[in-house]
């Protein structure tokens, strides 16, 4: 354990991929971790246990992002078990094709409940139980700044209104010496992404990322290095040129 051994790190969506590894990360940095997950109960619990079988601390709560309750109910059970927050993750997120005449209003609206709203949500609940000089970190999308695809307009949106929305919570938060800032990652390699191969092809590294590149950069990003980095869109992504 290092000097963050007293620190508390929550993370929204931390059961698999992105979330799992900034899960682990994190715990090697020497914060204690709370996480919430959806539906992978397993997954969540095998995370935890690795992580206390290694000398850590790890609380899985179940939540959904879509669900305003849930959202409150995860960070009050997290700041029950540890009694505060110094970094918050925000990953939770949704994503599904569907061009802009096919889309259906029930899908149009989970992508903006959980994807936006969400985020939003998380943060004010979160608020209260952050220390000064805190960090809280969503996870956003290169779609924001790239081109996109068909059939992704509904998401795009989703990703570009949470580069927008740090900005403003980045100016919320100075007084209290809160940074806030936002990962846009690219083609990582998890189970979201359906052909791998097709993925890298549009990286001029030719390649996809991997959990543990994007979980490096949230550590960056929590650590006191970065105290003068707020309001920012960093995007992480091969170099993707499509």
């Amino acid at each position: 354990m290092n000097s963050n051994s007293k620190r508390v790190a929550f993370i929204f969506g931390g059961s698999r991929g992105i979330g799992a590894a900034s899960v682990s990360r994190l715990a090697h940095d020497g914060y204690a971790v709370a996480f919430t997950y959806v539906s992978r109960e397993d997954k969540a619990v095998q995370l935890a246990d690795g992580i206390v079988a290694r000398g850590g601390k790890a609380l899985p709560i179940k939540a959904d992002s879509a669900n305003p309750n849930d959202i409150r109910a995860a960070i009050a059970q997290a700041v029950e078990q540890y009694g505060q927050i110094d970094v918050l993750v925000v990953n939770a997120g949704v994503f599904d094709f569907a061009m802009i005449d096919t889309m259906p209003l029930d899908k149009l609206d989970l992508i903006l409940n959980v994807n936006v709203r969400g985020v939003y949500l998380s943060i004010q609940a979160a608020i209260p139980h952050i220390k000064y000089g805190g960090r809280v970190i969503t996870i956003g999308s290169n779609v924001a700044v790239r081109a996109g695809s068909p059939g992704v307009s509904a998401y795009q949106m989703s990703k570009g209104a949470v580069a927008a929305m740090v900005k403003g919570i980045a100016h919320d938060l100075a007084p209290r010496r809160i940074t806030v800032n936002n990962v846009q990652p690219g083609a990582i390699g998890t189970d979201l992404i359906p052909d791998h191969q097709a993925a890298a092809g549009g990286t001029i590294l030719k390649r996809t990322g991997t959990p543990e590149e994007v979980a490096g950069l949230i550590s960056y990003l929590a650590a006191d290095e970065a105290a003068f980095m707020t309001g920012t869109s960093i995007t992480m992504d091969g170099g993707y040129v499509l």
